[in-house]
């Protein structure tokens, strides 16, 4: 009988010669044979980061080189301060970052001589109002130079840039970008000594000029040849210097493949992109795909030109009369961008110091019942990374579906860990360290058809996120059109900022988010850093959202700038229990949501301003029959009740007529939340909780374990400032002088409130009732309340402040 373990190791060396390390098949040496592999540097790709010093002359193709190195003919090369050109050159306008191309007849530029730099990216404000004006930066808004008047001939900016205007009446505001850049890409035609020949000339004379090896064109031609051919294309170790990026366009099925994650690396750093996408956000990919069947990146390193402390420069710029422009629109790098692409498999890629996003897919999709012939099914990220990024690291501007980011490192990222507007997500296994938020939905419209087809449906899961977040203010968040989102076992580590947040409220642009889970996740909340921030584990104020089996804590003493759970009204359908909640400052804390009349058009009618009414779904409630609080106006402190809400015009119509004026702030509540807050265990928190919304006869807080036993401070464990049924819930150790175990308010506008108290027992506590205003025991509806070592009604005592 044969020997089972030879048989075994036979049949693995077998394998072992078909395949490579990572799986796939092992590409030959030679791209001849049998194989179906094209080799890069067969095609004439160098992979070298040889670079050298030279001398240039206006006009004249010939380079004189200090060293010829690896150089050979035919072979790619950039060479920095030998041609100056003008870049990216955009008009943004009007009034918002919108990209036009920038003619002749708007401005013109010159003079650019390089000493800012050899890429410098310059961006002028265009205020109209007369006399019109401008001002500008060189450094991407850090810094801005201050207003000039356009005087319709030369002026002066920097690095020997002049512009002239030559456009005099405006029809808004305007932005205008333009790189002054001084590289030349070109291919070696002859070598004679330590002479290149180029095919282009420069058209700088300059004795320091640098020459360095430029792979595009090789590794396009590789790829091409191989979507024509339907074969693979392979990396060997080495450096690849790109200056536009490489497209693999409507391929039936190729891998494209590097040696290692470590050994082959792709270098964007001086990609400028293609025509056109500068404005995209999306300019010099390492790799873009359009369209095709199937796309598999597998072992590679891509390196950009703007790291984490570029941050600020990647991001929003905040221009006050061009708003929506962002630094990576004007010098933007990404790593991989997919459009439309059916099926993409990107693994154990590695991308650092990307402007724009790391891995981005923007492209058609489903709408409705509609669907398009093509567009992306799926796309799996597998053991990548990104590190040292100045903007997002994972983002699908678009509807692609099944997107799964798996098993992945995120740190020092300046955006978003991942933004997706997408289908059927999954963020599953990942690391994630100082960076941004995971932003499930920022779905940018409230057209019918995502009534019709919901999109955002996220699972979130067994991720570790360590330290807190630079960018967005918490770790997880689901907002603006998010729906079907679970959020469960994830692992908080020294969390210093907010962790999940579920945004029910929306705009005119943006349906609310809804339907989620958060369940299973141990939050860790303690702060390391030196200046702590306020911030809350778990904050919900979407409907139809459960919180449960959570553990959230604080390490040492209760730290008062932590809330562990906070839910807010106007929510309806929410559900938070069997969560366990220690040393933090407030346990579970409900809120209220207000706003305020943007415009009266009728008695009855009017826009409300602000996120804290529900701008419902057209299927939804509509508000009809809900409460409405005045906070402010010529009868403040009263309630109207809410007819109706148009999903189309976000007009409120009231069932009675009232007298409103803009401004008016107000607060709407339904009639029937219900919201269910049961079998929770708070202990040694300074506020442990305090009912602050003003709840509903389904508003129940139940079968909650409240306890004192280190916490120091605590005036009140239960505070009801609304109409809560509160029942069975055991407080214990509140006896520290003057502190209350339930501790009743009137609600916002003054009300005393009918709650019931019901088979609660109190017991060790100091006061076991109290009361803000006399009487609001009285109104309440109690029984069954048993009070042990306590007294059973303390003093009256004024309102705390609501948080």
């Amino acid at each position: 009988m044969a020997d089972p373990i030879r048989c075994c190791a036979s049949l693995l060396t077998l394998l072992g010669s078909a395949l490579s390390p990572t799986g796939g098949p092992l590409a030959p040496a030679s791209s001849g044979g049998a194989g179906s592999w094209v080799n890069v540097q067969e095609c004439g790709a160098s992979g070298s980061e040889f670079q050298t010093t030279a001398a240039t002359t206006a006009g004249s193709r010939e380079v004189v080189v200090e060293n010829v190195g690896d150089f050979r003919v035919g072979q790619g090369v950039m060479v920095s301060r030998a041609f100056i050109q003008y870049a990216g050159a955009t008009l943004w306008g009007p009034n918002r970052a919108k990209a036009n191309p920038l003619k002749d007849d708007v401005m013109e530029i010159r003079g650019y001589d390089g000493s800012s730099g050899s890429w410098c990216v310059y961006l002028l404000e265009v205020n109209p109002a007369a006399p019109a004006s401008f001002r500008w930066t060189d450094d991407i808004g850090r810094t801005w130079h201050d207003a000039t008047p356009i005087s319709y001939d030369w002026q002066p900016l920097s690095g020997g840039i002049e512009v002239r205007f030559h456009r005099r009446e405006w029809d808004g505001a305007y932005a205008i970008s333009f790189s002054g850049r001084d590289q030349l890409v070109s291919a070696i035609e002859k070598i004679e000594g330590n002479v290149l020949t180029l095919k282009d000339a420069p058209n700088r004379s300059a004795p320091d000029a640098v020459v360095r090896h430029c792979d595009d064109a090789a590794i396009q031609a590789a790829v091409d040849r191989a979507v024509r051919e339907k074969r693979n294309v392979f990396f060997p170790p080495g450096w690849y210097r790109l200056a536009g990026g490489i497209t693999v366009a409507d391929a039936s099925g190729i891998a494209l493949e590097g040696s290692s994650g470590v050994d082959t690396v792709l270098d964007v750093s001086e990609g400028g992109g293609r025509a056109g996408e500068q404005s995209t956000g999306v300019a010099a990919a390492c790799f873009t795909l359009l369209r095709g069947t199937e796309v598999t990146l597998r072992n590679f390193r891509m390196v950009g030109h703007s790291g984490f402390a570029n941050r600020d420069q990647c991001g929003s710029l905040r221009l006050p009369l061009v708003p929506a422009m962002w630094g990576f629109y004007l010098k933007g790098c990404n790593a991989v961008t997919i459009r439309g692409t059916e099926r993409v498999l990107v693994e154990n890629c590695h991308a650092t110091r990307m402007a724009s996003e790391c891995f981005y897919s923007g492209g058609p999709s489903r709408s409705g019942a509609r669907e398009p012939k093509q567009y992306t099914k799926a796309i799996t990220y597998l053991r990548c990374s990104t590190e040292d990024c100045g903007r997002n690291a994972f983002n699908n501007n678009d509807m692609a579906e099944n997107t799964s980011v798996l098993y992945c490192r995120i740190v020092d990222v300046g955006g978003c860990s991942w933004e997706g507007a997408s289908r059927f997500v999954r963020f599953i296994g990942n690391y994630v360290c100082n960076a941004g938020t995971v932003a499930m939905g920022n779905i940018g419209s409230r057209a019918a058809h995502f009534e019709e087809l919901e999109s955002g449906q996220h699972i979130v899961a067994d991720n570790v996120f360590e330290s807190g977040v630079c960018y967005g203010g918490c770790a997880i968040r689901a907002a603006h059109g998010a729906n079907q989102v679970i959020i469960r076992n994830n692992l908080f580590v020294n969390y210093g900022t907010s962790a999940v947040e579920i945004a029910g409220m929306a705009d005119a642009r943006h349906l609310p988010a809804g339907r989620a889970i958060v369940a299973g996740n141990i939050m860790d909340m303690t702060g390391v850093g030196d200046k702590p921030l306020a911030r809350t584990a778990i904050d919900v104020s979407a409907d139809e959202v459960t919180v449960c089996d959570n553990q959230v804590y604080v390490r040492g003493a209760p730290d008062p700038l932590v809330t562990a759970i906070r839910v807010a009204e106007p929510a309806v359908n929410v559900s938070v229990h069997d969560n366990l909640l220690r040393n933090c400052g407030g346990g579970i804390l409900t809120t209220r949501g207000q706003a305020s009349i943007a415009t009266v058009v009728d008695p009855t009618t009017f826009l409300p301003s602000g996120r804290g009414v529900p701008l419902a779904r057209r299927q939804s409630h509509h508000c009809r029959g809900w409460n409405l609080a005045w906070l402010s106006g010529g009868q403040p402190n009263t309630l109207s009740t809410i007819e109706s809400f148009d999903p189309e015009t976000f007009h409120f119509r009231l069932r009675e007529p009232r007298e409103m004026k803009v401004g008016d702030r107000l607060e709407v509540f339904p009639p029937s939340a219900n919201w269910r807050i049961h079998h929770n265990t708070i202990a040694d928190c300074l506020k442990p909780v305090r009912l602050d919304s003003y709840g509903s006869p389904t508003s129940s807080f139940a079968d909650n374990t409240i306890t004192r036993m280190s916490a120091t401070g605590v005036k009140e464990a239960v505070a009801v400032h609304g109409l809560f049924q509160v029942a069975r819930n055991h407080i214990y150790g509140f006896d520290e002088e003057g502190s209350a175990a339930l501790a009743l308010h009137p609600d916002a506008i003054g009300r005393e409130c009918r709650s019931a108290y019901e088979g609660n027992v109190v017991e060790t506590c100091a006061v076991g009732v109290s009361e803000s205003r006399e009487g609001l025991w009285e109104t309440a509806r109690a029984a069954g309340n048993r009070f042990v070592e306590c007294m059973a009604m303390g003093r009256a005592r004024p309102a705390e402040p609501a948080r």
